[in-house]
């Protein structure tokens, strides 16, 4: 058994749990954004491709207690590097640290890059190259007040990289982050779905994926996941996985996902997004404002990215547009339970309405809150 972590946005943790059971792990301890785990490498390929929630999955090569810097180079210069990847790979090294009395993340970096070329160079005389762009193999550091962790990412890209979204929008949302809000919407296939501001549709593409009973990371193209890089790639056991991912999904078919934007450019980028996929038969797209479309069923689950403002005028304008919102809510959407994701916490009160529920999110580095609302005929306020 292999020891891993796979991280998450943050407020995400026990939906990652989730997956990583689904794919048959057992022993598994959730923290704050990610869970460790032990299983064998079958696991480990099977969570990378089925997984919507996980933003990487890490093996983990080695740990030790530390004083200063040159302890971690020793236990990094200790790790036997050249038993799993080859000197003619590019390699990348990121660091994050969490109270670490350490000075500076940088040398940290450095430091450990320095150890695993070393150690190259000591075994077979020769040492990989870096590519901080498109790696061959990320070696990640974990440090804590006196503690270091090293690992070796078995994901490559983002786990979030689905490999389709052609264009995007001005902030688009994250896919594992629209994934984790349909779970949690208690959103399932078959029950009337709308995204009234899609944007570039990442919603729409991960309920439709979702319906269809699409693996994430299906549709990536060979050599991209981190762990087909290594030396103990095990190419048929992920073949047999592959195959069974790809022999399960369902042809694309009306799934009763809507889709809307008052933005020419959202509606043309979310086309060619569905479009790149394979999922346009699976969601019906309009054109409208969300304060003058209709339901486009008596009930369902609305989804919903409003933009939250940086700036003063943005706040302002927010301001004027949450009231009519709210009103518009009220009007057109009697029957429907109704989630917004904002950084905005003045939300609730200028519609006017009153959450069922609160749930803290992260949006990349921004804090949010996933706000429910079960839509009632008339005034929603206590």
């Amino acid at each position: 058994m292999e020891k891993f972590f796979a991280s998450c946005p943050r407020g995400l943790e026990s939906l990652l749990a989730e997956d990583l059971a689904a794919a048959g792990i057992s022993e598994l301890k959730a923290i704050a954004g990610g869970v460790h785990f032990s299983a064998d490498w079958a696991a480990c390929y099977a969570a990378n491709l089925h997984s919507r929630i996980a933003t990487r999955i890490l093996w983990r090569v080695a740990h030790g207690a530390y004083a200063k810097e040159d302890d971690i180079y020793r236990l990094a210069l200790d790790t036997p590097w050249p038993k799993w990847f080859a000197a003619d790979q590019t390699i990348r090294v990121d660091v994050t640290a969490v109270k670490s009395p350490l000075k500076s993340l940088e040398f940290i970096t450095l430091r450990i890059k320095d150890a695993v070329c070393d150690r190259f160079r000591a075994d077979v005389g020769s040492r990989p190259s870096v590519d901080t762009r498109e790696p061959d193999v990320r070696v990640h550091g974990f440090i804590t007040v006196d503690e270091c962790t090293l690992y070796i990412d078995t994901s490559g890209a983002p786990l979030y990289q689905r490999g389709l979204r052609q264009k995007t929008v001005e902030a688009p949302l994250k896919e594992n982050v629209a994934a984790g809000i349909l779970r949690l919407s208690g959103w399932q296939p078959g029950t009337p779905l709308l995204d009234p501001m899609c944007g570039s549709g990442t919603f729409l593409v991960e309920a439709a994926q979702m319906a269809l009973n699409i693996a994430p990371g299906a549709g990536r193209e060979f050599g991209e996941f981190g762990f087909q890089r290594l030396k103990d790639f095990r190419s048929e056991k992920w073949k047999t996985l592959l195959n069974t991912a790809l022999a399960a999904a369902k042809p694309p078919a009306m799934a009763q996902i809507y889709g809307s934007d008052i933005s020419p450019v959202a509606m043309r980028a979310a086309l060619a997004n569905l479009d790149r996929a394979g999922l346009l038969p699976a969601v019906t797209l309009s054109s409208g404002d969300i304060l003058e479309i209709d339901a486009p069923a008596p009930t369902g689950i609305m989804v919903a990215n409003p933009p939250y403002g940086e700036r003063l005028s943005e706040l302002d304008e927010l301001a004027a547009f949450y009231p009519p919102l709210g009103s518009a809510l009220k009007r057109k959407f009697a029957g429907w339970s109704c989630y917004l994701l904002s950084a905005d916490l003045r939300l609730p009160k200028l519609m006017r309405l009153t959450p069922s529920k609160k749930t803290p999110l992260y949006n990349g580095a921004i804090e949010c809150r996933l706000f429910e609302f079960k839509m009632v005929a008339g005034s929603n306020r206590r």
